[in-house]
């Protein structure tokens, strides 16, 4: 999935981009509100990491006018306000959680999964596709009931689909929601890492190419 952190201290927000880099999400990430803005209304992130403590825009001006333009990015808070009357502002104006620093990495971390489930209104943490079963929790995939050793990306890639069975993805989605702006990927990269997938599927011929649209995964036995 991908995420924007809009955070202006920076020994945090470099350990949240890189603690969810490491797990296989495409991050961008900015400094000040002026600038996540911009990032938020250029590309369609599935989870904002918002401060409210921002220099140029604060975070509460960032989250208004993000719900006044329509953005379906959810939006979770992370502050150091940590009163009633904060919470209930932030969730009133449009945020979808709230998380008070200090904070556990572990706990932001379940909580962006959970947002990601709730936007593709999914309410178990294990996606089912067939004989495909993806613990979205572990970041573990099996495949009749044998684990299928993916990397990061191919992770990324395959959770990305399975949160969208049986719906055609277009490349242009996939390169939104699985690469971010500092990417340096070719344009047939998305061909190439469903190639890789397909491989370590196996037979089970699970994804399958929509000609001139793109691709879909879903169960055909």
């Amino acid at each position: 999935m991908r995420l924007l952190v809009v955070e202006d201290y920076t020994p945090i927000r470099e350990s949240i981009v890189q603690s969810f880099r490491e797990e296989g999400y495409a991050v961008d990430e900015a400094a000040d509100g002026e600038e996540g803005l911009w990032l938020a209304r250029e590309s369609a992130y599935d989870v904002i990491i918002l401060d409210l403590m921002l220099p140029n825009v604060d975070g509460m001006r960032v989250l208004r006018t993000l719900r006044a333009a329509g953005t379906g990015s959810a939006v979770l808070i992370l502050t150091a306000r940590d009163s009633v009357d904060a919470r209930v502002k932030g969730l009133d104006t449009g945020a979808d959680d709230y998380l008070t620093k200090p904070f556990a990495m572990e706990e932001l971390h379940s909580r962006v999964r959970a947002l990601v489930r709730r936007k593709y209104a999914q309410t178990n943490p294990t996606l089912t596709v067939g004989p495909l079963h993806i613990d979205t929790a572990a970041r573990s995939v099996t495949l009749d009931g044998k684990t299928v050793d993916l990397t990061a990306r191919e992770y990324a890639l395959l959770e990305y689909m399975a949160h969208r069975p049986g719906q055609v993805v277009t490349r242009t989605e996939v390169w939104d929601h699985v690469y971010d702006f500092r990417s340096d990927a070719t344009s047939n990269v998305v061909d190439v890492y469903i190639g890789y997938l397909r491989k370590k599927l196996g037979a089970k011929e699970l994804i399958r190419t929509r000609r001139g649209q793109g691709y879909i995964l879903e169960d055909h036995t």
